[in-house]
């Protein structure tokens, strides 16, 4: 046989050609050696197909049979790893298909009566990111309940909040760490809500054209659940659409970035807070690094490199918005470059996720039943930053206004204090009361309970405030939203 038969036969569209495709091109083209993570979509979407071509009788019963029979023979072959990947065949599809026509002949070649690589792979695509982004939900969840954890432990713990990066109020540490579980949960809510678009049916579509085999596409998205939340099957309306149609990849890679973004943030405050100018925490030393040269050093690398992550899913999402932007209908090759950016998003907020969770929670300890290490707060630091910045001038002001003063004169009066206690190197709460009434005569004794750090923490006690009453109500709604 010569090398041109050979390839004529390797490959399923080569009938045409009167040349083999080039080593060089091959390589180029194929995506087999990346896309083969989609192998249990493809044998899904396959047997739903199958046994819908069957029940429209239009492939015969012992047709479904050995097709059924050849895919868990190719199934085990794939889990233990004695599946023969081939470049000539270019992608998984062929892959599966020419290997499911080895083990039953002719049948095999019968399976793809009906539909297109085209609208195969949209299928395929769209199965596969459905089962990672609930994945990628349950792993929220992980990381809103490690930090509600923590946070639960530090509803009394004042840190100081900062606007500008400058000193601003004082704040709950538990509060300040339900402020990434908000985010998070909105994380959440966008991956549900992609997945209402991800979750419906390519399949049926062909080529572009639809096709004029009786096919009952209902059947197969009902098999494959690609159902709405009444169970009514969600199919692709239009056949150009269906297979052309890649904004469920960027929609997810756009929450996806939005996600990393808020990772990002944290990772921002978590390095600043372990160093030495803050000393707020400390993060085990497992997800730190040393110093090749100096070695007093603990980095937190985790915390840094997932900052940086964030650039690269950013980058992914622009990448697909870009593949997209210049594409007449209907398929294009071009659609191959999707696969990489969408699996590489997927793979990092896996690892980025399952890592922050046990970062900040800790491992859980099967003896005990209970999460041990995670990060751990010095909470008498954090107190003595609260001092720094005259955090409980505006509780001053809202004393004198209470007092009858408009807010505007209050704030003025306020100024003139802390002034007076910069110049003496004193925290405001460290004036006389005498001084403290050169400024404003109706400041009595009381007040220096409301500029306190813990007066001022507790007086915010409003939906959405920093009182640790509030604090433990959110704390109490967010176990109930997760449990």
């Amino acid at each position: 046989m010569s090398q041109n038969q050979f390839d004529k036969k390797a490959q399923a569209w080569s009938a045409l050609f009167s040349e083999p495709m080039s080593d060089l091109v091959k390589r180029y083209t194929a995506s087999v050696f990346f896309d083969k993570r989609l192998w249990q979509a493809d044998v899904a979407g396959s047997l739903a197909h199958a046994a819908m071509l069957a029940a429209q009788n239009i492939i015969s019963q012992d047709d479904l049979a050995a097709i059924q029979r050849g895919m868990t023979q190719i199934r085990a072959e794939i889990e233990s790893g004695r599946f023969e990947w081939k470049l000539d065949l270019e992608d998984v599809h062929l892959n599966i298909e020419a290997r499911l026509t080895e083990l039953v002949g002719i049948a095999g070649k019968r399976l793809h009566t009906g539909r297109s690589r085209n609208d195969q792979v949209a299928t395929d695509v769209r199965l596969w990111l459905r089962g990672e982004i609930d994945l990628i939900t349950n792993l929220l969840i992980e990381l809103q309940r490690a930090l509600v954890d923590v946070a639960d432990k530090h509803t009394e713990t004042i840190l100081p909040g900062f606007t500008h990066l400058q000193v601003a109020q004082p704040l709950s540490f538990g509060h300040h760490l339900l402020a990434y579980v908000e985010m998070f949960a909105r994380d959440a809510a966008r991956m549900g809500d992609v997945r209402q678009r991800v979750n419906v049916l390519p399949l049926g579509a062909a080529a572009l054209a639809g096709t004029s085999y009786p096919l009952d596409r209902a059947q197969v998205a009902v098999a494959l659940g690609m159902v709405d939340s009444q169970g009514q099957p969600q199919i692709c309306q239009n056949s150009l659409d269906a297979v052309s149609d890649r904004d469920f990849a960027i929609e997810f890679s756009a929450a996806a970035a939005l996600l990393m973004v808020h990772i990002s943030r944290l990772s921002e405050e978590l390095v600043l807070w372990m160093s030495q100018q803050f000393g707020f925490v400390k993060i085990a030393d497992r997800f730190t690094t040393g110093s090749s040269i100096m070695p007093q050093k603990k980095n937190p690398d985790v915390a840094e490199l997932a900052r940086g992550k964030s650039g690269r899913v950013v980058g992914h999402l622009m990448g697909l918005i870009t593949l997209m932007k210049g594409q007449p209908l209907a398929y294009n090759k071009d659609n191959q470059e999707d696969k990489e950016p969408l699996f590489d998003t997927v793979d990092t907020l896996k690892d980025t996720l399952r890592i922050f969770a046990e970062m900040i929670g800790g491992q859980l300890n099967p003896a005990t039943g209970l999460k041990e290490g995670g990060i751990t707060v010095n909470t008498q630091a954090m107190r003595q930053a609260a001092f720094k910045g005259y955090a409980t001038a505006t509780d001053l002001a809202d004393y004198l206004v209470k007092k009858g003063l408009p807010f505007r004169d209050a704030h003025e009066t306020v100024a003139h204090a802390v002034k007076t206690a910069v110049e003496r190197g004193v925290d405001l709460s460290e004036l006389p009361l005498d001084v403290l009434q050169q400024f404003n005569a109706s400041i009595g004794a009381d007040v220096f309970e409301v500029i306190s750090l813990q007066g001022s923490l507790n007086a915010r006690n409003t939906l959405g405030g920093t009182a640790p009453a509030q604090v433990r109500l959110q704390i109490a709604r967010h176990r109930a939203r997760m449990d």
